[in-house]
């Protein structure tokens, strides 16, 4: 019986360690990266469950791959990642943001923005 409840603590420990080597540090998320250091990204922050964001969705797919190795595209559910909606500063969703190589914001849209402009806006900043 004691060689049944060490083996369960002893389980009990390595599933708690697992769990605290697979959470990022604290102040740290998957988007701490973004925007993307020597290339230009567009960064889109909506939700899910937004309709407006579920129009974008199929646009923000065709934008990555007409975009891939050229520029990054990134969705952000500030749904389940609030703390980037204040990191970004946003105060409507969806909203893109387009930074340049540096990762110095160039320009900022609030709505539905239609694939047109957004092919507009990287052609504008260089990306073809």
């Amino acid at each position: 019986m004691k060689k049944r409840s060490v083996l369960i603590s002893y389980l009990g420990i390595c599933l708690a360690l697992s769990f605290m080597l697979a959470c990022p540090a604290p102040g740290a998320t998957e988007y701490s990266g973004v925007p993307a250091r020597g290339t230009v990204t567009m960064v889109d922050l909506g939700a899910k469950s937004c309709v407006p964001c579920k129009l974008m969705d199929p646009i923000l797919k065709r934008m990555g791959k007409r975009y891939a190795k050229k520029a990054a595209v990134v969705f952000i559910d500030i749904r389940y990642y609030p703390e980037e909606a204040a990191r970004f500063r946003i105060r409507a969703i969806p909203t893109q943001i387009f930074f340049d190589a540096r990762g110095n914001e160039v320009y900022r849209h609030e709505g539905f923005m239609r694939e047109e402009k957004i092919i507009a806006q990287f052609e504008k900043m260089g990306v073809k």
